[in-house]
């Protein structure tokens, strides 16, 4: 069986780390490349995270390349207060051999992507500005995606803002940008990010799996996506289980836009369930997850990893 390239855009981060195994340890995925942005942690958090995680899971053959440092107009804001200072606080991981690539994550994207005798399917689970740029200033590269994957977004209300979910809220004109571009896009937003949840009897039993296990515990006793004793949200595995168990969810094809200019709303996602904007389907969305098998899921690709 060939796997499927991906290329993972993401801000290392707890569950980041989590979503990064799991990708890393498929059988049905071959990662490309890695590429960081500004997120959870700065820009240079970021990327010492993904080349720490990549010691620890021995893929430093894995290419790393360095992305955007802030949005691409709005101010910077990070989520530190739930993932720690380092952006991984809970383990004292290696320090990394490997560096990153001399190109830009940018750069580095669009030459995989047009290289690449496979359609690309980009796996985001961070803030869309790197996503953005490449389709901006390299727009030749469409023709080669086969889809876009990302975390973030919601159908609801928010965790950043009143209705802004963070990955979208932190960079709005960003994912914007995605939306418009006529790309196959997946959304699997904070509503089942919330139900996502992996709880105490999970986490001791992931414990003792493996080498990942005990790391996945230690961070989660740090995490603060939830709660350790009523439950740990794993916002980013979830982009993963769409592309590897997608039977886990209820998913509607709809039209999804994104609020720029609302005083109280910029960043919010726009997910038009009734048609009321008379637009054509721009999104697969994921409105709800089967908790019990999410939860079996993760637990048995956490079982994969070394």
């Amino acid at each position: 069986m060939n796997k499927r390239p991906i290329i993972i855009d993401t801000d290392p981060g707890i569950d980041d780390a989590l979503a990064i195994a799991i990708a890393l340890y498929s059988n049905e995925l071959d990662v490309k490349l890695i590429t960081t942005v500004a997120g959870n942690v700065g820009i240079d958090k970021t990327t010492y995270n993904a080349l720490r995680l990549l010691k620890f899971f021995q893929k430093e053959n894995v290419p790393v390349a360095v992305g955007a440092d802030r949005p691409l107009i709005r101010s910077y804001e990070d989520a530190s207060s739930v993932h720690g200072k380092s952006g991984m606080e809970g383990y004292d991981f290696e320090p990394p051999t490997q560096i990153p690539i001399e190109e830009n994550a940018v750069n580095a994207m669009r030459r995989v992507i047009m290289e690449s005798k496979e359609a690309i399917t980009i796996v985001a689970i961070g803030p869309l500005t790197n996503i953005a740029l490449l389709l901006k200033i390299y727009p030749e590269v469409k023709k080669n995606i086969k889809e876009v994957v990302m975390m973030g977004g919601s159908a609801s209300r928010g965790n950043m803002g009143v209705m802004s979910e963070y990955n979208v809220g932190v960079d709005p004109e960003a994912a914007y940008i995605l939306f418009h571009s006529g790309l196959e896009i997946a959304m699997v937003g904070l509503d089942v990010g919330f139900k996502a949840l992996v709880f105490p009897e999970d986490s001791e039993a992931i414990r003792t799996m493996n080498k990942t296990g005990e790391m996945a515990y230690c961070l989660f006793k740090k995490y603060r996506g939830g709660s350790f004793n009523t439950g740990l949200k794993i916002y980013d595995s979830t982009a993963l289980a769409y592309l590897l168990a997608p039977q886990i969810y209820e998913i509607v094809e709809t039209y999804v836009d994104v609020e720029l200019a609302g005083s109280m709303t910029a960043g919010c996602t726009l997910v038009d369930l009734k048609g009321y904007l008379k637009q054509p389907h721009n999104a697969k969305v994921c409105i709800d997850i089967n908790q019990e098998k999410f939860r079996e899921w993760f637990k048995e690709s956490i079982r994969k990893c070394i």
